[in-house]
């Protein structure tokens, strides 16, 4: 008797219908894309001065050394505390009623010792070579939530309208027309009344 050949199976199809699902696949699913804090550089100035005095009572130091640990003002501080240490640093309005500097926005103490109006308001940050990279990223988001928390009372004053929703709407692309140049005006102003003037010193070495 015979020996019966084992019956082969049709892969053909098998293949066209991987081949479908794989091309499905790759047109329905989204990538997360990493990104990053978004910075932009001021524009080039020709005639920059050479020596720009900032009086000490107008910056705000922040350190971070190599074990994550923060130093603000030379005092040890929790990171869930930058962020209000820093609003009342830059809406501090510490300029005499009457003087060029005075702010009549600004809702802080109004300490002597602290910042005359946001416009003079400088926060540096320095941080240790070896300070971690999260580190790095929470104070910055700190920081910049600071800045945000004050333009949007502004823009909620003025404009009745926050001023990352306004920006959001814009970079988005969901505004377009007249209202688009009405309301980057409005992003300009209140980008002048708060301006973000976050300086980074470089890193310090190791053991410095």
């Amino acid at each position: 008797m015979g020996r019966r050949s084992t019956p082969e199976v049709n892969a053909g199809s098998m293949a066209d219908i991987a081949f479908l699902l794989l091309i499905f696949f790759l047109v329905t699913t989204t990538i997360e894309k990493d990104k990053g804090i978004a910075r932009q550089l001021p524009p080039k100035q020709d005639d920059v001065p050479e020596d720009v005095i900032i009086k000490q009572k107008n910056l705000f130091i922040v350190n971070v050394n190599r074990n994550d640990q923060l130093l603000v003002e030379e005092e040890l501080m929790e990171l869930k505390d930058l962020r209000q240490a820093a609003i009342d640093f830059i809406d501090n309005g510490g300029a005499p009623a009457g003087s060029p500097e005075h702010c009549n926005y600004c809702k802080g103490n109004r300490l002597p010792d602290s910042s005359d109006n946001p416009d003079k308001a400088v926060i540096s940050v320095q941080n240790d070579r070896l300070t971690s990279y999260e580190m790095y990223i929470a104070v910055q988001n700190e920081l910049v939530a600071a800045y945000n928390f004050l333009r949007n009372r502004e823009s909620q004053r003025l404009y009745g309208w926050d001023f990352t929703e306004m920006k959001r709407a814009i970079d988005e692309g969901k505004i377009t027309g007249s209202r688009k140049d009405d309301i980057q005006e409005k992003i300009k102003t209140i980008q002048g009344m708060i301006p973000l003037k976050l300086s980074e010193a470089e890193p310090k070495q190791a053991g410095s």
